[in-house]
């Protein structure tokens, strides 16, 4: 790995105002003896159309981190910010503004509604957002045009995981967050999974923060985020991002 400019990251992207800007934030659960120190002082800047892998160990940080991207929860201090939003200090109206109209959320279960069909699942965020994507886009992109009129019942657990991807795309977000996508799912559909997620990163340019503990995973991205103990260990840059079905799993 080394610091080249990727296509989705110019190389002056980093004099560029980043899309998140994040400084000596924590997250502390519980008190005295019971205290757990989720986030221990993290600083780091994300910008628009990043593909980012956040990699470590279960309890490393990584979903509180994107909890605290995603106006999920707020730190016990320090400072979050996207762009000119001041999530640190936000009211729960402005999150839930914020959460319906700039992110969208995928998580490792795809949280269906099964008496739904995978057109009516997309179609209750469209009903909702500013500027969605028309259902039948959204499940063109992710491979699922054939499917669209089929029940979850119906769908494997990978066109499942991708009738999720379209519905968090389908408001156009300029934030994915992906927490384990492909936790629940074998090699093959997982590398599924991920092109789903890599062409709407590119075709859409949202910016695309996935958490994994696969290390696999991190050849596809722009950068490579790894956590410890609820801090940052280190930042890696790939020169070239790979393609998911290159990945030796």
């Amino acid at each position: 790995m080394n610091h080249a400019a990727t296509p989705n990251q110019p190389a002056d992207a980093a004099a560029a105002s980043p899309v998140f800007h994040v400084r000596g934030l924590t997250k502390v659960y519980g008190e005295g003896t019971a205290e757990v120190r989720a986030l221990a002082g993290v600083d780091l800047d994300l910008h628009a159309g990043e593909f980012i892998v956040l990699l470590g160990p279960s309890g490393s940080g990584k979903t509180t981190l994107l909890n605290q991207l995603g106006g999920l929860d707020i730190p016990t201090s320090g400072e979050i910010r996207y762009r000119d939003t001041d999530l640190t200090h936000a009211n729960e109206e402005q999150l839930t503004r914020y959460r319906r109209d700039t992110v969208g959320f995928i998580f490792q279960f795809y949280n269906l509604i099964p008496s739904l069909t995978a057109r009516e699942n997309v179609g209750l965020i469209t009903e909702i957002a500013q500027d969605p994507l028309s259902p039948e886009v959204a499940l063109e992109m992710v491979g699922l045009t054939p499917r669209m009129d089929h029940f979850p019942a119906q769908l494997s657990g990978g066109e499942q995981q991708r009738v999720a991807i379209a519905r968090a795309i389908a408001k156009r977000p300029a934030v994915l967050l992906c927490d384990e996508p492909t936790g629940a799912l074998d090699v093959r559909t997982g590398i599924v999974v991920l092109e789903a997620i890599e062409r709407v990163n590119r075709e859409l340019g949202a910016l695309t923060v996935v958490i994994t503990h696969n290390a696999v995973m991190a050849d596809m991205a722009d950068r490579v985020i790894h956590f410890s103990d609820g801090r940052v260990l280190q930042e890696t840059r790939n020169a070239v991002r790979a393609a998911p079905a290159t990945l030796r799993w």
